[in-house]
């Protein structure tokens, strides 16, 4: 992180691409970095997602080198790489809505999750 001085003389902190990420893992980064102040937390968090971009990327290049459909033992099959690039874009959602970056039109953060709803207690529908 470095501080640069803005026109007004006040000072910006500057966050870098982290090194490792490929090109849109760095898309990702500067894309939300040049928009919002993150905390520390969120940096940490915004890091994984970029990351889970680049690995998407790698899924899908081995999915474009190969076929989408892969023969093996038992036969033909969808190629694996096909699964984790499933399990990564659920991961890449839950990453990307736990930033809880604001509405660009109305400036509001998404409403807070607190973890799963449990069952209502048989008291609370309809009596």
């Amino acid at each position: 992180m470095a501080e640069t001085n803005n026109p007004d003389g006040s000072f910006m902190t500057v966050k870098k691409v982290p090194s490792g990420l490929a090109a849109a893992g760095a898309k990702l980064w500067r894309s939300v970095v040049d928009v919002y102040e993150l905390d520390e937390h969120e940096s940490v968090v915004l890091l994984e997602a970029a990351r889970t971009v680049d690995q998407l990327d790698l899924l899908q290049a081995a999915v474009t080198a190969d076929g989408v459909v892969v023969d093996g033992p038992q036969g033909s099959k969808a190629h694996p790489a096909l699964v984790e690039a499933r399990q990564q874009r659920i991961t890449l959602a839950r990453l990307l809505s736990a930033l809880r970056l604001p509405d660009e039109e109305s400036g509001k953060k998404p409403q807070l999750r607190q973890g799963p709803r449990g069952p209502y207690a048989l008291g609370s529908v309809g009596a």
